[in-house]
């Protein structure tokens, strides 16, 4: 069996930084770190580090929806973290709705 030969990963050329894009994007509207990703082309983990970075950089300006859970309806007021909580507190279901982010 013949193996092909492996090639570095090169990442497509952009025309902003990472960060001028995602703040142009959430400008725009409101979207989660998963429709950042997608948009953006980079991982969902990446992302969340460029939110922090926005987040002090914008004086907090970054708004966010607060997730919610689907099976009780308890929303996470009060939770400092950008990244998805993974149970609910009350009923422990891990049914939460993503948090998601705008630029107000």
């Amino acid at each position: 069996m013949k193996e092909r030969p492996r090639h570095p990963f090169i990442p497509p050329p952009r025309q902003d930084t990472v960060r001028r894009e995602l703040t142009v994007l959430l400008r725009e509207e409101n979207l989660t770190v998963r429709e950042l990703s997608g948009l953006v082309g980079i991982p969902e983990k990446e992302v969340l580090e460029h939110l922090e970075h926005l987040r002090t950089a914008l004086h907090g300006r970054l708004d966010m929806t607060p997730p919610r859970c689907l099976e009780c309806g308890f929303s996470f007021q009060k939770r400092e973290r950008l990244k998805k909580p993974g149970r609910c507190p009350v009923c422990h279901s891990g049914r939460i709705i993503d948090p998601s982010f705008t630029i107000g």
